[in-house]
């Protein structure tokens, strides 16, 4: 009696448990696998909270380009390589679902007569299909990748240079307006004209001249659509930025910083002598004609200045993957971040309602986004502990994950947030709305309409209604220490 009893028992609790199907029916995670020319990459994430959570970045430099030869056959060692690669993938797929595992090949395997040799194991060694798109599809989906991930809106001109093909696509937002894919990358341009290491100026020349003449045939349609942003999404314009940085310069590539690095790297000589501050190992064997075609670029097509992204194909893929990914990629991380912490949304949204009211006038469209977002999480902090609530604040947005945010809004947001009470280290009006907005918030109740901040220069006036502040010496006091932290970095503040 007693053993049916125990079988009974191990029976019923079984069936609670959930089974494999059941698991992997209704499992958050989602892998995308990115087989580009000069590397494979694989990017695992768990969607939760409208977000999506970071598992696993896994990058091999396979460089698959460097074994396709003038009759377009890959070799068996460039295959082998990327076979290596795919094994070290392989093992870290087993708990997702096939259906939420996307693998893509790029331009080394669009060209190659022999693709079907390298697919047939590739396929069998991940045990899911490999799709090798086409060009325009790439094009599409590297725009998705930075659609999703970078903090611009409207429209923008992105670029991606591959191992063996570049992208250039305007679109604004999520939409993708003008694409090309042009067979021109740093592991093919590296083998084609820096023969041998030359690091010369009559290298460098004719790269950027055959990078210019494939350009050419869209330069007058690209100009004429014009775009708002420029956003560069490879590793080859990480590392020119890299190298800036290095130098002393802030993260914006422009054109007269990549002649100093095109004259930094000519004063090298050779493959085997690059070396300057900021340039990674892994990098080196391809950033002369990473920086070629990137000159091209911004010559052919008058770029001003370009910001690199934090997204590219497979981050296109991967939200081509999760259920209901297009929406606004800075109000789900902003949801997704007031969830996990459990933060007060209603009070950061009425922080950030008040914050638009008083910068209404004074503010441009970029400084009110990044000014919302910072009244929305200004309690970040509080998720760590009350005492030094601020530097919390800081420290998270620094290391969470932004998706919707580029490096210098992180930056920024993590400045406002360490200053958003007390002494003022780098005043901007920007900043000054945001205080004002948490102070006058602070009591968590109802506010007038009539509230309004008159700005000329450096001076500040807060019109608030008749008598309002008279039941408020808390708030009073409070506004009197904001008047002082304000003169300390020379701005005034009067009140009303």
């Amino acid at each position: 009696m007693a053993e049916d009893v125990a079988a009974a028992m191990v029976l019923a609790e079984a069936a609670t448990l959930p089974t494999e199907a059941k698991v992997r029916e209704t499992s958050p995670l989602y892998a995308a696998i990115d087989l580009g020319s000069n590397s494979f990459h694989m990017l695992v994430v768990r969607a939760m909270h409208g977000q999506v959570q970071t598992l696993a970045k896994i990058k091999r430099k396979v460089r698959l380009a460097a074994g396709l030869d003038d009759q377009y056959q890959l070799s068996v060692d460039a295959m082998e390589r990327g076979w290596d690669c795919l094994s070290l993938f392989a093992e870290r797929l087993g708990g997702i679902p096939p259906d939420q595992i996307k693998v893509v090949a790029t331009a080394t395997l669009r060209f190659a007569k022999n693709t079907d040799v390298f697919l047939a194991k590739g396929q069998q060694i991940l045990g899911c299909p490999i799709d090798v798109i086409s060009g325009e599809d790439e094009a599409a989906l590297i725009y998705q990748g930075v659609a999703h991930t970078s903090g611009q809106t409207g429209r923008r001109l992105v670029v991606d240079i591959g191992g063996a093909s570049t992208e250039l696509v305007i679109g604004t937002d999520f939409t993708a307006e003008r694409l090309e894919s042009l067979e021109m990358g740093c592991v093919t341009f590296q083998q084609k004209f820096f023969p041998e290491g030359m690091l010369g100026q009559a290298q460098f020349d004719a790269a950027i001249q055959a990078a210019k003449a494939r350009l050419a045939p869209f330069k007058d349609d690209y100009i004429q659509r014009g775009w708002q942003h420029c956003v560069g999404a490879s590793g080859s314009v990480q590392a020119v930025q890299e190298v800036q940085i290095a130098r002393g310069e802030d993260q914006t590539v422009t054109l007269a910083r990549l002649k100093q690095t095109l004259a930094d790297t000519i004063a090298c000589g050779r493959l085997e002598q690059l070396s300057m501050p900021g340039l990674s190992d892994e990098r080196k064997p391809v950033f002369a004609a990473g920086l070629a075609i990137l000159l091209a670029i911004f010559e052919t097509l008058a770029v001003s200045d370009m910001e690199a992204s934090g997204g590219a194909l497979r981050e296109g893929v991967l939200y081509g993957l999760i259920p209901n990914g297009e929406v606004d990629v800075r109000a789900r991380t902003l949801a997704a971040i007031s969830s996990r912490f459990s933060l007060d949304d209603a009070h950061g949204r009425q922080v950030a309602d008040l914050a638009m009211q008083l910068g209404a006038s004074s503010l441009d469209e970029q400084q009110m986004a990044l000014v919302v977002a910072a009244a929305r999480l200004h309690e970040l902090g509080l998720a760590v502990g009350f005492k030094q609530a601020c530097e919390h604040s800081r420290y998270l947005i620094c290391h969470l994950d932004l998706p919707g945010f580029c490096e210098q809004d992180r930056e920024t947001l993590a400045a406002w947030l360490s200053q958003q009470q007390g002494p003022i280290a780098a005043a901007s009006l920007p900043l000054m709305v945001l205080r004002l907005a948490i102070l006058l918030c602070a009591h968590r109740g109802p506010l007038p309409d009539a509230m309004a901040l008159a700005v000329n220069q450096h001076h500040l006036h807060l019109l608030l209604p008749d008598g309002w502040l008279a039941g408020k010496p808390l708030l009073s006091q409070l506004l009197g220490e904001e008047v002082s932290n304000f003169q300390a970095v020379n701005w005034t503040l009067d009140y009303a």
